[in-house]
């Protein structure tokens, strides 16, 4: 978990994070971060323990305004609780919060950062399913093939 506070820190600290904490979110809790070189820094967490470190990492409460209405009324005076609320009115399976994080892995490459692909693309999608054809010459030549009985 410490590289991933090394991860949130940089992003902190060169203003990565206002109007894109949503991806933030996804990023942290679904998507691997490694270093440039290949050094894993974190395959995800917990929301319990992202709240922890944000928590930790003394993160403002205001960025949580981008998807909560008012953040003053959750949890107020637990840090932790707070977050933990947020990340779950976050909705970090979402689109927008997929496109956010989409941007966020260009932007830290020049840290040293790399991102891994979304775990919502990583699922294929079920295989086409051939439809019945219930209607026309089958129809027919089944109920043709009943009167023959």
């Amino acid at each position: 978990m410490e590289g991933l506070r090394k991860f949130l820190s940089a992003l902190r600290d060169h203003n990565l994070i206002s109007g894109r904490l949503r991806g933030v979110l996804h990023v942290a809790i679904g998507r691997r971060i490694s270093k440039a070189d290949g050094t894993v820094i974190s395959t995800g967490v917990t929301w319990r323990e992202l709240a922890t470190i944000l928590k930790e990492l003394r993160f403002d409460r205001a960025w949580a305004r981008e998807f909560l209405d008012n953040p003053d009324a959750v949890a107020p005076r637990d840090r932790e609780r707070f977050w933990y609320a947020a990340i779950g009115q976050a909705q970090v399976d979402s689109a927008e919060a997929v496109a956010q994080a989409e941007k966020l892995t260009s932007l830290v490459k020049p840290l040293g950062f790399v991102i891994g692909p979304s775990p919502v693309n990583a699922i294929p999608s079920p295989p086409a399913i051939p439809k019945i054809q219930t209607s026309g010459k089958a129809a027919k030549s089944a109920a043709d093939k009943k009167k023959a009985k």
